[in-house]
């Protein structure tokens, strides 16, 4: 769905955010970027949809040169939700501002009826249909732009940062709903600091370091292994750390998730191996 081929980016004012970054996500894949601030994470997603450019290499998104189509062209198919949502959000109401895109994109009346009903029951946001969306918290103005983009369908998902300003239930609603859309075939990546909604997630990951990639592969081989964390400063997973001081004991090692671990706590028990 996205290729990447040895891809540098420098802006304007001279700093070069992306290095020789190549890489393959197909479709249906869920990929987690992370890293620290600066890493050059956000600018390398925001070469899948065409608003930052390669100043050398190129980027195919579903065989399409980014640099061949307009960016209203790719959104059809790549749909964004920005770190700060109020950089996209711009309605007089919570239903205009889910609805804007759908007339853009020339769905029929009755139709964006439907799908801004169904993307505002879903992000729990149907009591705020008539408000304006800058009347509502950061968390909630983050729901509403992602039920904005939700709401045509695209085939490819970006989400900077979901978790910031969500609680615990809500990003549990979050992760549900990611599985929903992979289970659907979606693509989706997420860009995100948040190791402990990764573990639990447990897609992709790819590190970035200093417009680099340092590392690529399964979330519980990348996040259970210290050395490969400590090059992008990056700290395990609260549940991975304990699993590790107890692996002397016969657990296993490459534990990231609650889920997981609590089903082998259990069977220890019921085995008896633990009192």
């Amino acid at each position: 769905m996205i290729e990447v081929e040895d891809v540098y980016f420098t802006y304007p004012n001279g700093v070069e955010a992306l290095k020789g970054i190549s890489l393959k996500i197909k479709n249906g894949e869920f990929v987690a970027i992370m890293g620290q601030n600066g890493a050059g994470k956000t600018t390398l997603v925001k070469h899948f949809n065409g608003l930052l450019k390669p100043t050398k290499g190129k980027v195919l998104v579903d065989g399409v040169e980014t640099t061949k189509v307009s960016v209203a062209t790719l959104a059809r198919k790549v749909g964004f939700v920005f770190q700060n949502p109020d950089t996209q959000l711009f309605s007089e109401t919570v239903e205009d501002e889910v609805a804007f895109a759908l007339k853009n994109f020339g769905f029929k009346e009755n139709v964006i009826k439907k799908r801004v009903s169904w993307a505002l029951n879903l992000l729990g946001l149907t009591q705020y249909r008539k408000t304006s969306p800058f009347m509502l918290s950061g968390g909630e103005r983050k729901r509403v732009a992602l039920a904005s983009v939700l709401a045509w369908n695209p085939k490819i998902l970006i989400l900077d940062e979901p978790t910031i300003g969500q609680d615990y239930q809500q990003k549990e609603k979050l992760r549900q709903f990611i599985l929903q859309l992979k289970a659907q075939r979606k693509t989706i990546i997420i860009v995100t600091h948040d190791v402990e909604f990764v573990a639990e997630c447990n897609p992709r990951v790819i590190l970035m370091r200093e417009g680099k990639i340092v590392a690529d592969g399964k979330a519980r081989e990348i996040l259970t292994t210290p050395e490969i964390l400590n090059q992008a400063s990056i700290v395990p997973p609260q549940i991975a750390q304990i699993f590790l001081q107890l692996s002397d004991l016969s657990f296993p090692k490459n534990v990231i998730d609650i889920y997981e671990a609590r089903e082998i706590l259990l069977k220890t028990v019921r085995e008896g191996k633990l009192k």
